[in-house]
């Protein structure tokens, strides 16, 4: 059996009088893409946050890879040393860099030797497609040509796990289907350990080894899944 890379441990998380999350457990083995699956404002995003270090859990604990990262109000690993890759439901790809200096700029910035960066950014891109667009600017892509990109820059630092928050939601329905089969392809060619948060439930048939259902910041179900296939 996989062992697990991911497990939080009954977290809450308060905002004000909102109680985001509320006795969260769950664990996600490596290797594997758990989706979460829910409406907007029942606690995705800030589960996704509190894994990445940008949150604190107001109680609980998470941990990645056998390591305690995060306890009650207190990080104990911060998020750049995490080994995390991040995709923001608005891409946050930065303007004024090229796709290429996009990539260098996280292996930079993660003390990749300078020898190694260009070689490492060329094999993200291609993995994601778009090994032709190195020299381009975010504002000169398509929206999926963006989103490719983003899962470039997510994977180039070659991360023990992937957050995705609703990376599809702002495309239309054939380029997000388009999307969702490579999705699949790109994270069984890096096996990464994925957590994808989405409203769509035909992400989740598509994408998910495990399904994790959430209600007003709590865990309704959990279930292991056959992901369906589909055709590039």
């Amino acid at each position: 059996m996989k062992g697990s890379q991911l497990s939080i441990k009954n977290v809450t998380k308060r905002f004000g009088a909102h109680q985001a999350l509320n006795d969260v457990s769950l664990e996600v083995a490596a290797g594997e893409v758990a989706v979460i699956l829910g409406p907007s404002g029942c606690g995705k995003t800030t589960l996704l946050r509190l894994i990445a270090g940008l949150d604190l859990p107001d109680s609980g604990e998470v941990w990645l890879a056998g390591r305690q990262v995060s306890g009650p109000y207190r990080s104990l690993v911060p998020p750049h040393d995490r080994e995390i890759g991040f995709v923001f439901q608005d891409l946050a790809l930065w303007p004024h860099l090229t796709v290429r200096k996009n990539l260098e700029f996280v292996l930079e910035s993660g003390n990749v030797p300078r020898s190694d960066r260009l070689s490492r950014a060329r094999d993200a891109l291609t993995l994601a497609r778009v090994d032709g667009l190195a020299n381009r600017f975010p504002h000169e892509l398509s929206g999926g040509e963006q989103q490719r990109v983003a899962l470039a820059r997510a994977l180039v630092g070659r991360p023990l796990l992937l957050l995705l928050d609703e990376p599809l939601s702002s495309l239309d329905p054939e380029l997000r289907s388009a999307l969702r089969t490579e999705l699949v392809s790109l994270q069984r060619a890096s096996n990464v350990t994925t957590v994808y948060v989405t409203h769509d439930r035909e992400d989740a048939s598509v994408l998910a080894d495990s399904l994790i259902e959430m209600q007003a910041g709590r865990i309704v179900s959990t279930s292991r899944t056959e992901r369906r296939e589909v055709r590039a």
